[in-house]
């Protein structure tokens, strides 16, 4: 009844992906690789973490 309210943690984490690789652009696209490495970096984890989810949900 109540999980209408409850947040979605696929949703949140698809935001922070989208929003980590659009960084990670804005820095490869203004030079600085060191910054774009780490953005992706980050972004790889949050996939990471994203595919565990959805894989826990599909059991």
């Amino acid at each position: 009844m109540f999980s209408l309210f409850k947040s979605n943690p696929i949703k949140k984490l698809n935001k922070q992906l989208s929003r980590k690789l659009e960084e990670a652009m804005n820095a490869q696209r203004n030079g600085n690789i060191r910054l774009y490495s780490q953005l992706s970096y980050e972004a790889q984890e949050i996939e990471k973490q994203l595919i565990i989810i959805e894989k826990q949900q599909n059991k």
